[in-house]
């Protein structure tokens, strides 16, 4: 089964263009995953396919909950752990496991089941999906960041920026998931909170030598409302090569 590309909205994106960034997309979807989850795999190459959608920005995030199993994720963040407990927290279901997709911060689904990913996927464009357009590109030894003035924005959002490795091949040689080969994409590596935006027109650099990582080679840009603590919905995001 193929996703769904509305041609109206793959049309529109044609025309407009991003103006700064290279990628604008429509949905941010985060795939909450483990090496050491054998239900895991499968959701993992579901990511790797939309990843290649220039109309969603698709995002793995490993967490390090299955460590004891038996094999160490080596690309786990406890972090990313932490951000799953407090998405869930914010959610009727309150449910946490792996493989688990949200999409925009908002509506959750079984990493796996491609139908269930996609209905949460047109559910949240219908909703509004990403109102903030989010223009960023390289700019020598930084990231330039321009957002525009948003008056949807009254409560303020979170800008941040995620270090992020476009494709990551991992042997596993225990636990679960134990003589598997597992290529990931779009991994993210780290966080880095810019600033609190309140929506007014502002512009900002980070740093590159604050992203540099091993296997680096993009920069995920996301806003998003709520806090660290209690994060809410994902309303911009983009995503910039590095090379």
């Amino acid at each position: 089964m193929r996703l769904i590309r509305p041609a109206l909205a793959l049309l529109v994106a044609l025309i407009a263009g991003p103006a700064l960034g290279q990628s604008q997309p429509k949905v941010v979807v985060e795939l909450f995953t483990s090496q050491g989850c054998a239900s895991c795999p499968p959701a993992d190459a579901l990511l790797t396919e939309l990843a290649r959608d220039p109309q969603v920005l698709a995002l793995t995030l490993a967490v390090d909950y299955w460590d004891y199993v038996g094999w160490k994720d080596t690309l786990a963040l406890h972090g990313h752990s932490i951000r799953q407990k407090a998405y869930a927290d914010q959610r009727a279901d309150k449910k946490v496991y792996t493989p688990q997709m949200v999409i925009d911060g908002k509506l959750a689904a079984k990493g796996s089941d491609r139908a269930a990913v996609q209905r949460a996927m047109m559910t949240a464009r219908t909703a509004g999906g990403l109102v903030v357009q989010v223009e960023a590109r390289r700019e020598g030894d930084g990231i330039q960041i321009v957002l525009p003035a948003h008056a949807a924005v009254e409560e303020g959002a979170e800008l941040w920026v995620c270090p992020v490795a476009r494709s990551q091949s991992v042997s596993i040689s225990r636990g679960e998931n134990v003589g598997r080969n597992v290529t990931y994409a779009n991994v993210v590596r780290g966080w880095h909170r810019v600033a609190r935006w309140q929506g007014e027109g502002r512009s900002f650099t980070v740093p590159l030598q604050d992203l540099r990582l091993d296997g680096v080679d993009a920069v995920a840009v996301l806003v998003q409302t709520g806090t660290p603590a209690s994060p809410g919905q994902i309303i911009g995001a983009t995503l910039v090569p590095l090379r």
